[in-house]
């Protein structure tokens, strides 16, 4: 492609180049549609993530030098980049009603014995899926002029008649196919326009990263991986949808507003062939008995899935049979959703024990007795800060009742107290002074945490070094606990500059240590050198600077000197920099022994510098709010012209806004404008304002 494009004999026939720019283009559509169905729906890569954006970078070039090649469905318009202003309602095809429960086989045993009877002489058989535990869509495919289908529309289910339309959200999901080809639909049986009804859930792997990075931020964790999913799909921002790494599974598959006559297996069947991913574990069952076997097997392997069910969910498979039973005033007679037991159990707590962390924070963690809970054993489980233990009037000594969190992070969710059961007699005191170093802790006022602000504190180095060498941090394989453990138990490492600073003679000492895993660690080391200015910032542990706001500061400044150097006015002129994370960043800087840190990784030859964004001041000290859709340039399109000529952005219009850029279908923003008197111009007039800003 690169020699097609620039061949100068190729240059008097512009309809050759784009005749091999087309064909390139649609080779590597296809290419890259399928690695995303091998890796997101079969879970079987077959190449390397720098392989996979290699093509998806080819791609991108091409359709940036020939925008007319640039399609809907292409991978590379996952991610559309333009925030939503708000949701629009849409009614579903059919009600999305919800399915009655069971909680016990006798209750399934009657719904059997009612299933059968309204069915008279039609066959009853039932298909068992596991009932996944986050929340229901309608994705509407549309015929596509080469014969296939293409994703239309992504639809909540809101009140199960009407939901919100969240179609660029969905196209983020790697799951769901933006366009499906016509051999696969021929080899479905579907027609070109159907409608695939599935869960949209957030894996516990991401879960737990979404945690560990609210945390980093200091924001409130996110309850549980279903409550994530949900707040996530109604996120206004794509890009942050798309960070998330949501799954969907579809479950029912509507032509024309009726589901497929086949039945329920078949559905599934055809589901799996248009590309989508569907949920493995399901089988066909003639019983209550075997429908019991079933739900003891899906509760057995509930701890192993990587993602939340809580439950069973039982369909007639026959459709005829489902048209025959027919529905009650809220969900089909023909299905039921069996549900498993809450995952809890009672048992004794020990102790309180008090960890830190990597940012200084004091946690507390309830020592139990090991109890069976939810799949696993639980002997530990979290106590979140003072507060919780002052609020809950928690003992030592006290019977509590455990649950898995999300059935993830096991907590103590209440005191148990009856005959059986008596109080503990044990005040738990919070301690005043670090446990690992024993300095002073500080509380902040208005913060729930204790902390430990001593630099040196061993906690903290053991936590930091691991945080450093995480993959998606300075990405050291190989460092992990037990190598920390040793390097510090044999003083080795006193900050995470020593690192560097290794040789292979003191590794080959250490306990499992030979030449070549010493020579392995050491290559990890090196190579994290060219990690660059944004993971160094993640790396050195700046308290609510995470991923995105190291990338935005590294941009911005281009190199550690200029950040170390910046005021809290320059600070702040960084997207999503404020106050708070503004001020953390002077504190950390403000410290000897932090910026003694950065000048020893600099003597190590870590790369602290990062390309440059360049930026006009033309129209700083200007706040533009956007709204409603601009003729010709995409929401993302305008925010990265006002911001190059040094202007602010804002999501809100106030007092302090400069002016409102409004488009077609202008919102309530356009409102509060007039109601603040802030001038309104449209795209021209900001056209004109950056032409003079660059002249």
């Amino acid at each position: 492609m690169g020699e097609a494009t620039t061949d100068t004999s190729a240059r008097s026939h512009p309809g050759k180049i784009e005749q091999t720019a087309e064909s390139r283009a649609e080779e590597l559509r296809a290419e890259l549609r399928r690695h995303e169905y091998l890796y997101y729906v079969l879970d079987a890569p077959v190449i390397s993530d720098a392989e996979y954006d290699a093509l998806m970078n080819e791609l991108k070039r091409i359709e940036a030098e020939h925008p007319e090649l640039l399609t809907a469905d292409s991978p590379t318009q996952r991610v559309g980049g333009k925030p939503a202003e708000g949701f629009r309602k849409v009614r579903h095809s059919r009600s999305m009603l919800s399915l009655d429960n069971a909680y016990s086989a006798d209750e399934l045993r009657d719904w059997d014995r009612r299933v059968r009877e309204l069915a008279g002489r039609l066959p009853v058989e039932y298909t068992a899926e596991l009932k996944l535990d986050g929340l229901s869509v309608a994705l509407h495919y549309e015929a596509a002029e080469n014969g296939g289908a293409r994703l239309a529309a992504g639809i909540t289910r809101g009140d199960g008649q009407i939901g919100e339309d969240v179609t660029s959200n969905i196209r983020t999901i790697r799951s769901v196919p933006l366009s499906i080809s016509a051999d696969r639909l021929k080899k479905a049986g579907v027609p070109q326009a159907f409608e695939v009804r599935g869960e949209v859930v957030m894996p516990a792997a991401a879960f737990l990263r979404l945690n560990e990075e609210r945390e980093k931020q200091g924001l409130t964790l996110a309850v549980n991986p279903r409550n994530a999913a949900a707040g996530t799909l109604r996120t206004l921002e794509p890009s942050i949808v798309a960070q998330r790494r949501l799954d969907v599974y579809g479950y029912f598959l509507l032509i024309e507003g009726e589901y497929l006559a086949a039945g329920q297996g078949a559905t599934l069947d055809a589901l799996t062939a248009l590309g989508f991913r569907v949920n493995p574990h399901r089988e066909r069952v003639h019983s209550v008995e075997e429908m019991l076997k079933f739900i003891d097997a899906a509760e057995g392997k509930r701890a192993t899935l990587g993602y939340e069910i809580d439950g069973v969910v039982l369909k007639v498979d026959s459709q005829a049979t489902q048209q025959r039973l027919g529905y009650t005033g809220r969900a089909p007679r023909w299905a039921i959703a069996y549900k498993f037991t809450a995952k809890q159990a009672i048992t004794q707590l020990r102790d309180i024990l008090i960890s830190v962390g990597r940012s200084g924070k004091l946690t507390p963690t309830a020592e139990l007795t090991p109890v069976f809970v939810g799949g696993v054993t639980v002997s530990r489980a979290t106590l979140h800060n003072a507060d919780f233990i002052e609020r809950m009037g928690l003992l030592i000594g006290d019977w509590v009742k455990v649950e898995r969190g999300g059935d993830v992070i096991p907590k103590v969710a209440e005191i148990v107290e009856d005959a059986e059961h008596p109080r503990g007699t044990v005040h738990f005191t919070y301690p005043s002074s670090c446990p690992e170093c024993g300095n002073k802790v500080v509380r902040v006022e208005g913060e729930a945490d204790y902390r430990c602000v001593n630099a040196d504190c061993p906690a903290l180095l053991r936590e930091t070094l691991l945080h450093f060498g995480h993959r998606e941090v300075m990405n050291i394989e190989g460092l992990g606990e037990a190598v920390v453990g040793q390097l510090l138990e044999n003083g080795l490492v006193h900050h995470v500059a020593d690192l560097y600073s290794l040789t292979e003679e003191q590794l080959v000492g250490l306990e499992r240590f030979a030449e070549k895993s010493a020579r392995a660690l050491l290559g990890e080391i090196e190579r994290s050198k060219k990690a660059g200015l944004a993971r160094v910032l993640m790396g050195l542990g700046i308290r609510f600077v995470g991923e995105r706001t190291a990338q935005l500061l590294a941009e911005e400044f281009g190199t550690i000197d200029a950040l170390m150097a910046a005021s809290a006015e320059e600070l702040e002129r960084v997207e999503e920099v404020g106050p708070r994370i503004s001020t953390a960043i002077l504190e950390f800087f403000a410290r000897p022994a932090n910026r003694t840190l950065v000048q020893s990784l600099k003597d190590a030859g870590v790369d602290m510098t990062a390309e440059k964004k360049q930026r006009s001041t033309q129209l700083a000290g200007l706040t533009f709010v956007l709204t409603g859709t601009l003729p010709t340039l995409t929401r993302d399109e305008a925010k990265e012209k006002i911001e190059a000529a040094g202007g602010k952005t804002a999501g809100s219009v106030s007092k302090k806004t400069s002016y409102v850029v409004a488009g077609e279908e202008a919102g309530s923003k356009l409102d509060k404008a007039r109601e603040l008197k802030v001038p309104v111009i449209d795209e021209a007039g900001l056209l004109a304002l950056l032409k003079g800003a660059s002249s």
